[in-house]
């Protein structure tokens, strides 16, 4: 069974990300809100610092850490690498998310190769920052209609197509892309493939100027003739139609439940500022009395208090569940659209109750409440996360229930 508090293992990983987030995250982050697509140079000496914590602990305090091999305990209990890592994201996130998305080797394209790549792969590209690139022009939310092709050419595979809102996509080694090696066969013909960055059949189109996140680049790119070795593609080449594509969409299973601590940790940094703000002004949060009985201001807290503890605990049981080998994918969906839908209504929220003071520079409030919306978007959207929780509730295919 899962248990609630933090498992002792890991409290050090989190009081530490608390700190990067801290003593870091927090007082640059309005400068590079400001100063979109400049690199926070700060961040590489505690790239580094997390490097050599990784090496000592196995965890990271990234996105990176989503392979679960930990052995299980004497219990039948397993807190592994998708627990700590989802605790550390909402720390990080507590701090500024989008430094988090900014931090070199934390990419959501690390957590694709470790839920999938061979021992080869992991060694080969170990080390490396890698992005994830999925959304088209004609394919988002959608990625089974993908339209970017992998033909093999000997021992390589020819990848052409276009790929929008890739996260990190400038600044990463490497990028995951998916590409279809039939598009006649449908979803079963997707595969992820692995490109370096400087690859010349990988061209930069543009930088996307954004809401929120603006201190992590958003990158747009063509592949014309990309050629990448045999060996770059994750996972089996096979294309088999009764299997689909569960392969490359187990990815989703781990990163969803990243993204989602990354809505907690912007919700709870909210949440914490306004009651601050609340207590100043003289709004007293009881939490003996009933709602009714107190202040419209602190009714309303407590509510936003309670929509943000129900997405923590769908989020923890989510990694949890990854970690203990543990089919997870509507659990990952769910905390997905909860921590997503939560961040953005507490986040503007709590700009509502705190007033001039929620959107002004005095305060990040503002802030998080434009960082909150992607978070509700990316890794999959609040309707379609609604979509698959739907047909795996109701025992219905894709082609079935659209």
């Amino acid at each position: 069974m899962i248990y609630l508090e933090t498992p002792k293992k890991f409290r050090p990983l989190v009081t530490q990300a608390n700190h990067v987030a801290r003593e870091v995250f927090r007082p640059i982050s309005r400068k590079y809100d400001e100063a979109e697509h400049e690199y926070p140079k700060e961040l590489d000496l505690l790239a580094s610092l997390i490097d050599g914590m990784n090496e000592g602990s196995g965890m990271g305090a990234g996105a990176a850490g989503v392979s679960s091999g930990e052995e299980e305990t004497s219990d039948g209990n397993r807190n592994g690498s998708n627990l700590s890592t989802v605790l550390s994201i909402i720390e990080l996130c507590w701090g500024d998310v989008g430094l988090l998305l900014s931090m070199p080797g934390q990419g959501l394209g690390n957590s694709a190769i470790a839920s999938v790549a061979t021992g080869e792969q992991l060694e080969h590209y170990g080390g490396k920052w890698a992005a994830m690139a999925i959304t088209e022009p004609e394919a988002g939310s959608d990625s089974a209609s993908i339209r970017t092709t992998a033909e093999l050419d000997g021992d390589e595979y020819v990848l052409n197509g276009e790929k929008i809102f890739v996260t990190s996509g400038d600044r990463a080694d490497l990028i995951v892309v998916w590409a279809s090696l039939d598009r006649s066969a449908g979803r079963a013909a997707i595969k992820s493939f692995i490109v370096e960055r400087d690859n010349p059949g990988l061209k930069l189109d543009r930088l996307e100027h954004k809401l929120g996140i603006r201190a992590s680049d958003t990158a747009n790119f063509t592949l014309q003739d990309c050629r990448v070795p045999k060996e770059a593609l994750l996972g089996s080449p096979e294309v088999d139609v009764k299997k689909g594509f569960a392969g490359v969409m187990k990815t989703f299973d781990n990163t969803r439940p990243l993204v989602a601590g990354m809505a907690l940790g912007v919700t709870r940094a909210a949440l914490e500022e306004t009651k601050r703000q609340l207590e100043s002004a003289g709004v007293e949060i009881d939490y003996d009395s009933p709602a009714m009985r107190q202040p419209a201001a602190a009714a309303r807290y407590l509510e936003m208090e309670a929509d943000y503890e129900a997405a923590l605990m769908l989020t923890l049981q989510a990694a949890w569940m990854a970690d203990n080998r543990k089919p997870n994918s509507l659990e990952a969906s769910m905390a997905k659209a909860k921590a997503g839908r939560t961040g953005v209504d507490v986040t503007l929220g709590c700009v509502e109750l705190c007033g001039s003071i929620g959107l002004g520079e005095s305060s990040l409030l503002e802030k998080w409440s434009r960082d909150a919306k992607i978070l509700d978007i990316f890794e999959g959207t609040q309707q379609i996360q609604l979509l698959i929780i739907a047909r795996q509730l109701l025992g219905k295919t894709s082609a079935e229930l659209k």
